[in-house]
């Protein structure tokens, strides 16, 4: 694995609230190996925003902004945490 997937990896296992630890770090486990580079570019973007945000975006608390929606959201928001 690059540099770069590696380095998101870190950074979603990272973020600073448990909630977003755990969602992204698993996602980002799951998804980031075998995406495409639009998509790690794009994942790597949505990474940018707050925590908050991205919590009430994948949870359908608020709709997602027009210029915030991207190739990744849509996965990310039907993602289910392995039990």
């Amino acid at each position: 694995m690059d540099a770069q997937r590696k380095k998101l990896i870190f950074r979603s296992e990272h973020r600073g609230t448990k909630e977003m630890d755990l969602i992204l770090g698993t996602f980002s486990r799951a998804f980031i190996p075998t995406a495409t580079q639009e998509q790690v570019d794009a994942y790597d973007e949505l990474l940018n925003e707050s925590d908050p945000d991205l919590y009430n975006w994948i949870s359908m608390r608020e709709e997602v902004p027009a210029d915030q929606d991207n190739i990744i959201l849509p996965q990310l928001i039907g993602y289910q945490i392995p039990k």
